[in-house]
């Protein structure tokens, strides 16, 4: 390996995200809205590109579209020095049919990485919120003399059947002993058995070493062509593989409460309680690190305005987050996200709920605990969460903890 390793990253962004339906019925799940302003692509890109990381390869597949107009629109370096983050459609190189498989999706486009020629190759997921240096992570890759190293976070032992479970050698710590794809009965901590380290979906890969790896994956009968089930304990079988413990992670201007901070987001309860950390008093997760920024690009938007300040509407919000071009008009907002150039009309109510962009909420109209998503009309005296079984009538969809999720372009009448 040369002291100065030649870099590329590779981001999964192909994933169909049906746990997010009806947020990714027009959208892939990468392009859906985090945040107020950004997208969760903006997060691993922005990490990447804050580790100094930036020739950058995003694999999509389905209705990739806004997400493709997005990463062209936002995601542009000058060619001067080489950087780039470049958007590659399913390739169909090996038949006709998309992606198996996240591996699958990788040794489709290898003719990418054998241009590029690196030495080393970062591979990320495209939907988790979290903040990382991959420059650490490469570097313990490097110095442990592994072919393979997967970041790893501790979770609930009782969440085990969503991840894959790393068991860690306990004479090499850095290594890992065995690699469990989504157990029944996880391997827990030793020191605390009430959790696992789980992966995190983002590994550092030799490039000879994965090339080999991904050509028996792709010749064998018994696989499901993925990185986390297949090719992470082909190479924990080999002992080859290393682990990162993801809270060893440094990032600048990080604090106590929101160092190694990480979500997934794959269902709607988990995308919004991410969001309801980001209104916390001390936030979870602080959006507002400028020291490690995520980047996004919200256009040429005028500033937030509230409007009247009558005793009988008045017009404010609290504990929320106001994103650019939003007008609250004599309404009132609680503990809420709301996205570009949402309208907030008198004497309506907004609480405990995440609007998109260009969400309309007429007057004397209601939204409690709700995800509305972009273009979304309510008329006045509409309700949303307030009577879940009329939601429900209406089409939309209310999930166990009752969390209300109205559609793109929906007009919602009283």
């Amino acid at each position: 390996m040369s002291k100065n390793p030649k870099i590329l990253s590779i981001v999964l962004a192909g994933g169909e995200g049906t746990r997010l339906m009806p947020l990714t019925r027009d959208r892939a799940k990468p392009a859906v809205p985090f945040g107020g302003v950004f997208r969760l692509i903006d997060f691993p890109l922005s990490n990447l590109v804050n580790s100094a990381y930036r020739q950058i390869v995003v694999l999509t597949q389905y209705k990739s579209h806004s997400l493709d107009r997005h990463i062209s629109q936002m995601w542009r370096f000058s060619p001067m020095l080489g950087s780039y983050v470049s958007p590659v459609p399913a390739q169909q190189r090996l038949g006709k049919h998309w992606y198996l498989g996240s591996a699958d999706a990788i040794y489709q486009t290898i003719n990418i990485i054998e241009d590029v020629r690196p030495d080393i190759v970062v591979i990320l997921g495209a939907d988790h919120v979290y903040r990382m240096d991959f420059e650490q992570m490469v570097q313990q890759h490097i110095d442990s003399g592994a072919e393979f190293t997967v970041a790893g976070i501790r979770q609930p032992a009782t969440d085990a059947k969503q991840f894959g479970v790393i068991d860690v050698d306990p004479d090499h710590p850095d290594m890992i002993r065995s690699f469990q794809e989504k157990p029944d009965n996880p391997s827990v901590m030793p020191d605390d058995p009430s959790t696992i380290l789980a992966s995190m979906g983002n590994y550092v890969a030799n490039t000879k070493a994965l090339f080999e790896a991904l050509a028996l994956d792709e010749k064998a009968s018994d696989t499901k062509h993925d990185m986390g089930g297949d090719i992470a304990p082909f190479f924990a079988g080999r002992h080859e593989a290393g682990v990162y413990d993801f809270n060893k992670n440094d990032v600048p201007g990080s604090n106590t409460k929101d160092h190694a901070y990480w979500r997934d987001v794959g269902t709607i309860k988990q995308f919004y309680d991410a969001h309801m950390d980001l209104i916390a008093y001390v936030p979870e997760f602080n959006l507002y690190n400028t020291q490690w920024p995520i980047y996004t690009n919200i256009g040429s938007l005028p500033p937030a305005k509230f409007v009247h300040s009558g005793q009988d509407r008045l017009g404010h919000a609290t504990d929320s987050i106001v994103s650019p071009g939003v007008i609250v008009s004599g309404g009132e907002v609680h503990h809420s996200v709301l996205s570009p150039n949402v309208r907030i009309h008198s004497w309506a109510q907004v609480v405990d709920s995440i609007l998109f962009n260009g969400v309309i909420v007429n007057r004397r109209a209601r939204i409690y605990k709700a995800i509305i998503d972009k273009n979304v009309i309510l008329e006045e005296n509409a309700t949303v969460g307030i009577d879940t079984q009329h939601d429900i009538e209406r089409g939309f969809t209310v999930t166990a903890e009752g969390i209300t999720v109205v559609p793109k372009g929906t007009v919602v009448k009283d």
